[in-house]
């Protein structure tokens, strides 16, 4: 009796220990907060998502635990930016055991900007790869990507301006998918303070452009964006990078797609589309 009882225990922690990750689930870790969503959506219930950067931090300054470093060494699958986006991340990436996949290799990248996932047509890449990877359909991630596209070149087809005052130079890539162009405080890191002559030129070039509307978002401070509002009379509205989500649009339940249609209407309403 005894025998059986001890054989039955091995037998229980071995399929318990099945699997990868909690319940014998595959697991994947994400970078940052897009590559999550894309992972959840495209993984389904067979994966187990780990999300590095929690919600309300800013992802290019995370700095990771042990633990999490060890996370991404034993995971299935890792999905990361290179370019210095998280150098931290970029690092530990590479003692990591599963597969890696530097979702920038491969697309056209203008110079070290890593916000591609702003492009709905790039994320849409992003998506396939990601579902090559894990040997899941892309197809509905995908399908709403495009919807997305097409919501925005329809919203931005006819505005009376096209320059976008940001205080975050992240948007690049949005601005050229639908015809606009970017004004930036602060370069592609968000910590990056301009000079006083930089700002001095940013105001000057948001003058001529006679802007009613300086954008700056939820994760940093607004400080420059209120000082370059106030200096040519504009107002202020959040634009969001989606480099994650604060704790309040989890518990309302936002996601990817919900706020990039908010920020499809605040430049709707910026840029006097209709």
């Amino acid at each position: 009796m005894i025998v059986r009882i001890v054989l039955v225990f091995v037998v229980a922690t071995i399929l318990t220990g099945c699997g990868s990750g909690s319940g014998g689930k595959r697991t994947i870790v994400a970078a940052f907060y897009p590559l999550a969503y894309a992972a959840e959506k495209i993984g389904g219930p067979s994966f187990a998502v780990d999300n590095l950067t929690p919600p309300g931090a800013e992802p290019h300054d995370l700095e990771l635990t042990p633990r999490e470093v060890a996370g991404i060494e034993k995971a299935d699958v890792v999905l990361y930016l290179s370019h210095g986006f998280q150098p931290a991340v970029g690092k530990a990436v590479e003692q990591a055991h599963g597969t890696r996949i530097d979702v920038l290799a491969g697309l056209p990248l203008n110079g070290n900007d890593p916000h591609v996932w702003l492009d709905p047509v790039l994320f849409a890449r992003i998506g396939r790869r990601i579902g090559t990877a894990l040997h899941r359909p892309s197809g509905g991630f995908v399908s709403d990507l495009q919807q997305l596209d097409r919501d925005y070149r329809d919203g931005l087809r006819d505005c009376k301006q096209h320059e976008i005052v940001t205080s975050h130079e992240a948007f690049g890539y949005l601005a050229a998918r639908y015809g606009l162009k970017q004004v930036a405080i602060t370069g592609v890191t968000p910590e990056s303070e301009p000079t006083p002559r930089q700002l001095a030129h940013v105001i000057q070039i948001v003058r001529q452009t006679h802007a009613t509307t300086v954008f700056f978002e939820t994760l940093v401070s607004p400080r420059l964006a209120d000082t370059v509002a106030r200096e040519v009379g504009a107002r202020t509205a959040v634009l969001d990078p989606i480099e994650g989500l604060t704790p309040d649009e989890q518990k309302r339940g936002e996601n990817y797609l919900t706020v990039m249609r908010r920020n499809l209407a605040a430049l709707r309403k910026a840029l006097r589309c209709r």
